[in-house]
């Protein structure tokens, strides 16, 4: 038969595609896989590394002070002949022509500790930043545990679903034999027919669920598109520590948001100091040198001089004192905050305790509740095939035998979720 239609060829064309995109298998990836690619990839944590490079950097900015300050200086000035005053404030130096080059630096001797304490407070916001770049790199780690696990259980769940569909099929064929040699009626094929497409609906779920949680662990990694890799399982971790106090004082001591929190507070309390300091007088010495080759014949071609100067701040309407009233309110305000976080990580770790705990427990018994379903559910078939059962008591054995499978499917990874969660509110992610 010749194959040149184009119908013909767009079918094969398909055909071929399809077998090409099947026979292609993906990539096999662990979970410190997933970790190490979403702390390459992920966009919140370069961002939060680009502000933390901004704060180191404001430190040099304040650093600045300490340094002299060097300009230079090209003039040229025309005025009119015998001019000596122009108008402004306090104007007492005499006008020249002239065209004149030279430089001029300036040194802070002293302000008394202000640029000192705004030095530390841009040293402890660095800091303070830097935390908040683990703290950002936690978060992206809890997100992938959660996704990488929530991912295995929707594919546990999605094999419970086509083994499901598989042995309801199964049920129907055996039914629908039975029934054609006058054994059972057609209630009973009725009855097979449904569980097979309660079973083909509860496929296309699972099925949708497992894509739906791999776009969620692809963008929890960092990309913009679904990522066709192949999960490998993770074992149980080790037992759960009895003593949540212990756990709960680990957490105050380690988690990177409290220690952001808490040096952000210290940042505002030095703030506060330095503006407190805006009172003190500020003593700064200048140095100038130059020549004027263009000039009046009765100046000096060459020109130097150094002095000192001390600005005392007198009045300046409270804008000092609003100043200073103003950081130390917010560095009140930023120890309160650290008390709150505080009280909210211990409620987070007990929670997540308890949680976990839960979880854990749940192992044992849908375990136990998986083998029952399965000995219910032979002995129901057993009954069925003997004419001793109905359908109904059959399909019930398989409708709780599912539930059970799913239940323990799911079980497993529910711990793993609640494990990662709390090690995130502990701050052991890092």
């Amino acid at each position: 038969m010749k194959r040149g239609g184009p119908i013909a060829r767009a079918f094969y064309a398909g055909v071929t595609f399809a077998t090409a995109v099947w026979a292609q298998t993906p990539a096999a990836m662990s979970l410190s896989q997933a970790q190490q690619i979403a702390l390459q990839n992920h966009p919140r944590i370069a961002s939060a590394t680009f502000s933390a490079e901004a704060s180191r950097a404001a430190v040099n900015e304040v650093r600045a002070a300490y340094y002299p300050a060097l300009s230079a200086n090209v003039t040229g000035v025309g005025t009119e002949h015998n001019s000596t005053l122009s108008a402004g404030f306090v104007t007492t130096s005499s006008l020249y022509s002239r065209g004149a080059t030279g430089i001029a630096a300036n040194q802070l001797l002293t302000d008394f500790g202000r640029t000192s304490s705004l030095e530390q407070t841009a040293k402890l916001r660095n800091a303070s930043q830097n935390q908040n770049v683990i703290n950002i790199r936690a978060q992206v780690l809890i997100e992938v545990k959660q996704a990488y696990y929530a991912a295995l259980g929707a594919e546990a769940v999605l094999k419970v679903a086509q083994a499901t569909l598989n042995l309801r099929r199964v049920t129907e064929r055996q039914v629908s034999a039975l029934a054609q040699s006058a054994l059972r009626s057609s209630v009973d094929v009725r009855f097979a027919e449904v569980n097979v497409s309660q079973a083909e609906l509860d496929l296309l779920r699972a099925e949708n669920d497992a894509k739906a949680s791999h776009a969620r662990l692809s963008a929890s990694m960092g990309y913009d598109r679904d990522q066709p890799f192949s999960l490998l399982d993770e074992p149980l971790p080790p037992p759960l520590d009895p003593d949540v106090d212990a756990l709960i004082a680990g957490a105050l001591k380690g988690r990177p948001d409290l220690l952001a929190l808490q040096l952000n507070r210290d940042a505002l309390g030095r703030f506060a100091e330095a503006e407190k300091r805006l009172r003190n007088p500020a003593v700064t010495a200048a140095v100038v040198a130059g020549v004027a080759p263009v000039r009046d014949q009765r100046i000096q071609e060459t020109y130097s001089g150094a002095g000192i100067n001390v600005n005392i701040p007198v009045l300046n309407g409270g804008l000092f004192k609003a100043r200073r009233e103003e950081a130390e309110s917010r560095a009140a305000a930023a120890s309160k905050d650290v008390q709150d976080l505080s009280v909210g990580i211990a409620r987070d770790v007990r929670v997540a305790w308890l949680e976990a705990t839960d979880a854990f427990r749940r192992l044992d018994v849908t375990a136990r509740m998986v083998a029952e379903a399965n000995e219910a559910l032979r002995l129901a078939q057993a009954r069925y095939d003997s004419a001793l059962g109905s359908i109904v008591e059959l399909n019930q054995a398989q409708v709780n035998q599912t539930s059970a499978e799913i239940a323990s499917a799911s079980a497993k990874y529910d711990y793993l979720i609640r494990r990662a969660a709390l090690d995130y509110t502990m701050g052991a992610l890092r």
